[in-house]
């Protein structure tokens, strides 16, 4: 699948704490009414077989509303699942060796959070990068704030899109402006909240303005 840099506006990485009786496919579909543009399917707890089977479920979901999909982390699911790629974090496979498993037409993210990674991973082969925390988070315990100056200077230092991810809510969103992303990734923002589907809405509106403007 060949990604665009519009493709990563809003991207909504799954999170099953706010689930409250509700099924992970019914919030993701809110979210995809709500105007989602991308979608990582997160799951640390899952075993093997559980997560294929959610993987093709969502995966399938989200091709019905033309929306990219990818695995976190999990390179061999996302090859079984035929999802859209994957995305690995720096203690996963590098870009390289997941281009190499993968091929030339999945899409590959990356999670960085220096120059050097940055450039790494885009000479590695990656079509996106996740950077981050761009603030405090409740969702990831070990995020690192990212320092001042960073999130600006790794979109100044690629040509791939970047997206900033970290404790992003519709309050914050808007000091994000004027670094040069390409989209936000979410977490609570979308599966948090008690409209799913108006907050993506809302959100979605918001990014708009900060990617459009810069």
């Amino acid at each position: 699948m060949r990604l665009i840099r519009e493709d990563l506006l809003l991207y909504a990485v799954t999170d099953k704490r706010w689930l409250d009786g509700e099924t992970l496919y019914s919030q993701v579909e809110k979210a995809l009414k709500g105007g989602v543009t991308f979608v990582q399917l997160r799951e640390k707890q899952l075993e093997e077989e559980q997560f294929l089977e959610e993987a093709l479920e969502i995966g399938r979901l989200c091709r019905s509303y033309g929306v990219p999909f990818v695995i976190n982390d999990n390179v061999a699911i996302a090859a079984k699942s035929d999802a859209d790629g994957v995305h690995v974090g720096q203690g996963d496979m590098d870009a390289g060796s997941v281009r190499a498993l993968l091929g030339p037409d999945k899409i590959i993210g990356v999670s960085v959070h220096t120059v050097e990674e940055a450039l790494a991973a885009e000479a590695g082969g990656a079509d996106y990068l996740g950077t981050g925390s761009a603030f405090s988070t409740g969702t990831k315990k070990d995020a690192r704030l990212l320092p001042d100056g960073m999130l600006h200077d790794i979109c100044g230092a690629v040509k791939i899109p970047v997206i900033a991810i970290g404790g992003i809510e519709k309050d914050n969103v808007h000091k994000l402006q004027g670094n040069g992303l390409s989209g936000i990734a979410v977490v609570h923002a979308i599966f948090g909240q008690p409209d799913i589907t108006g907050a993506c809405s809302e959100l979605k509106e918001q990014v708009k303005r900060i990617v459009w403007e810069d």
